[in-house]
């Protein structure tokens, strides 16, 4: 029996089989590699396909002996799917398709994916980018989200869900694509740095409090 997150494969409820999550970069997808997904998925007699909450499409229901040739086949990066790290980096469709986009969050989403996609750090780790203040990609919910304004991009930090919610703190506004990067790289350095192992980023804060924070990374 794997262990959870060896080969990129998570244990089911049977305790026989496994499901692994190819990483989908912003939840951005083309024919082909639906194809593919769907290929591979029909050769190892996959049980279900599932649309995650951080946009992947997960492959259920493998055996063991077949994850090695399935991920061959995909050749697919891995979605960091368990583990302490960057996990996702969800985003809404943004001013590219939606017309009340206020900013571009699939650009600078695609952005963040690239350098902290699976990153390393003190605890788990999840982004989001909207590109209104309606916040459909959840970013308010998110240990950093930006939420797009006329204006430019709002920060927020410190969001989760899970059994106890927390809604994310906003840290500064009217941020440029630029400057919006350079405050989340000093957020997670901070974060990096100081956090507990195993520390949400808002229990961290809850900890030191916001304006010290704030401070530390102003």
């Amino acid at each position: 029996m794997l262990k959870l997150g060896e080969k990129g494969a998570i244990p089911q409820r049977d305790k026989e089989t496994y499901a692994i999550a190819p990483h989908i970069p912003c939840g951005v997808v083309t024919p082909d590699l639906l194809r593919k997904i769907a290929d591979v998925s029909e050769k190892y007699n996959a049980a279900a396909l599932k649309i995650t909450g951080a946009t992947r499409i997960a492959i259920v229901g493998l055996k063991e002996e077949d994850i090695d040739s399935a991920w061959l086949d995909l050749g697919l990066d891995k979605g960091a799917a368990v583990g302490m790290c960057v996990r996702s980096i969800r985003t809404c469709p943004g001013n590219t398709f939606c017309r009340i986009g206020k900013q571009d969050s699939l650009g600078i989403g695609m952005e963040l994916d690239k350098k902290y996609h699976g990153f390393e750090l003190p605890g788990k780790f999840k982004m989001a980018v909207s590109g209104c203040h309606l916040s459909c990609a959840e970013s308010w919910v998110r240990d950093v989200g930006l939420i797009g304004k006329k204006d430019g991009w709002s920060l927020t930090i410190g969001g989760n869900v899970g059994a106890h919610p927390r809604i994310g703190d906003e840290l500064i506004e009217g941020l440029d694509d630029k400057a919006a990067m350079d405050a989340i790289d000093k957020v997670v350095v901070h974060y990096q740095e100081n956090a507990k192992k195993g520390e949400r980023l808002g229990k961290m804060i809850d900890r030191v409090g916001l304006d010290g924070f704030k401070a530390a990374v102003s």
